[in-house]
């Protein structure tokens, strides 16, 4: 028999050796605090796990998820990749024409979703030809663990091979219908194994887990690191950020995207006592603002690690966590990670010289299998020589620093320029009233697409519109200077934290065609 690569085995590997210690205590929800000890995992995960080998289903039969965040939810993955089937996170904020895209797509031969949401996911659900639905609440109620109470509580996990699937995840599709990145049980664990080194996870160590599970940030880097390296974690259902100050300093690492940074700095009591016992704060799934990265050390005294990763590699790139290996540069995503390969490739597929901007490609044992049922499309996301195109535009200095600098789809041709987004982006950033901004590219009858900016002033501050683009002209080539400038309360953002540029794109489609 070859060795198990379940990557269910290798994170139980990394439990403690006394199984009844605490493994996670929930800070909210019903019931706070619920103490939940490894033991409790094992046994939890072997019950779930044999429920779902009871109901027959198909080798590599997916399991599609759309819950709201719990442990309980936490425990379903652990034990569908404990099963050896494949685990299809949702997001909480789709709705039934998603579901249904999602649900007829993938074919779940099982669905969870919330009690509340029984009635139409069940249809659509039953419609697509599943066979099972079951609810999952956050409260510890609903009929999966209704039916896994009466499985036994150990379970022989499944034999996989580091090349089986274990996860799909959906790209968020801004453009055309969302893609079914499909990850291996090899993709993930060796990914785990590399960022627990890299970020120096200690015996001791605490996670404040505050992210969604229904994204790569959240259920794959920061719950694999834990349970890798048998850490407790302090587990909020929601973001709270006064709640989050006020136990911080039992926690030692904390992962969260760029918002969260922002609202922590926005409490009177974040500071260097709260943080006093942090080893490590890490930022991902959107970029950071510099002006936050700065203002996040000088309030606590340390340093953000910036990293990059999307949901068809985990990740990519990281900031150095010891300082004998450089310093965390604000602005950039760190060096490519140990083992994982990063070019920057011009338009004729020719590689960029260093600081050059191009579209960035990867390879390493991270990337992922191929999107689902879209061989054609898994074709032309690869280079000849197998190579993933990221879609992500950036270039890489001479100390080898990755900057990222958009997506290609961001990229702006005006009177057959490109305008990198971020470029103006950091300059309007820099401005006297401005908090941040959002710069598109919309259809313009002479240049093809016109440059606009859409921006957010700080509290108590108006932007003046037209002052933003004369001083703009005095700094950058004209071509690039917006053709007009929006001033708004917010930019619309999607749960991670990404500004929703798509949106930005259809409210102003029309601006210059009237």
């Amino acid at each position: 028999m070859h060795e198990n690569q379940n990557l269910f085995v290798a994170l139980r590997e990394g439990f403690p050796a006394e199984l009844d210690g605490i493994a996670i205590e929930t800070a909210d929800g019903p019931g706070a605090p619920l103490f939940y000890t490894w033991r409790d995992i094992e046994r939890a995960t072997a019950m779930i796990a044999n429920l779902l080998d009871s109901l027959g289903l198909p080798a590599g039969a997916r399991v599609a998820v759309q819950t709201e965040k719990s442990v309980e939810a936490l425990l379903l993955y652990l034990a569908v990749l404990r099963a050896g089937y494949v685990y299809l996170p949702l997001n909480t904020a789709y709705q039934a024409a998603e579901i249904e895209y999602f649900v007829g797509n993938a074919e779940p031969s099982v669905v969870v979703c919330s009690g509340r949401n029984f009635g139409w996911v069940s249809k659509i659900a039953f419609k697509a030809g599943t066979r099972h639905v079951f609810t999952l609440n956050e409260d510890r109620t609903g009929t999966l663990l209704d039916r896994a109470a009466f499985q036994g509580d150990t379970h022989a996990p499944a034999q996989k091979w580091a090349d089986d699937l274990a996860a799909i995840l959906y790209t968020s599709g801004t453009t055309g219908r969302s893609k079914g990145a499909m990850l291996t049980h090899g993709n993930m664990l060796s990914n785990a194994r590399v960022l627990k080194d890299y970020w120096g996870w200690v015996k001791g160590d605490v996670l404040l887990h505050a992210l969604p599970i229904f994204h790569v940030h959240g259920l794959f880097v920061a719950s694999h690191g834990a349970l890798l390296n048998g850490s407790r974690m302090i587990w909020f259902a929601r973001f709270d950020p006064a709640a989050v100050v006020k136990r911080l300093p039992e926690a030692s690492v904390f992962m969260g995207v760029p918002t969260l940074y922002v609202r922590l700095l926005a409490e009177a009591g974040f500071g260097r006592e709260a943080c006093r016992n942090m080893r490590l704060f890490i930022a991902g799934s959107a970029p950071l603002l510099i002006e936050t990265f700065n203002e996040f050390r000088e309030r606590s005294g340390h340093t953000i690690l910036e990293r990059y990763g999307m949901s068809e590699t985990v990740m990519l790139t990281s900031n150095p966590y010891h300082a004998k290996d450089g310093e965390r540069r604000g602005g950039t995503v760190g060096f490519p990670l140990p083992g994982v390969g990063l070019r920057v490739a011009d338009d004729r597929g020719g590689l960029c010289p260093s600081g050059e901007i191009g579209g960035i490609e990867v390879r390493g044992p991270n990337v992922f299998k191929g999107y689902w049922r879209m061989p054609e499309k898994t074709k032309e996301e690869f280079t000849a020589d197998g190579w993933f195109k990221t879609g992500d535009v950036g270039k890489v200095d001479g100390d080898g620093y990755v900057t990222i600098v958009g997506r290609s789809k961001d990229l702006i041709i005006t009177g057959g320029y490109n305008v990198y987004p971020a470029e103006i982006e950091g300059y309007l950033n820099e401005m006297d009233g401005v908090a941040e901004s959002a710069v598109i590219g919309v259809p313009h009858p002479d240049f093809g697409e016109g440059v606009v900016a859409v921006v957010v002033g700080r509290p108590g501050a108006t932007p003046d519109a037209a002052a933003l683009i004369t001083a703009l002209k005095g700094r950058i080539a004209n071509f690039k200077v917006p053709k007009h400038c929006f001033v708004v309360d917010a930019l619309p953002r999607n749960t991670m934290g990404k500004v929703q540029k798509n949106l930005l794109r259809d409210a102003h489609k029309g601006l210059f065609l009237g």
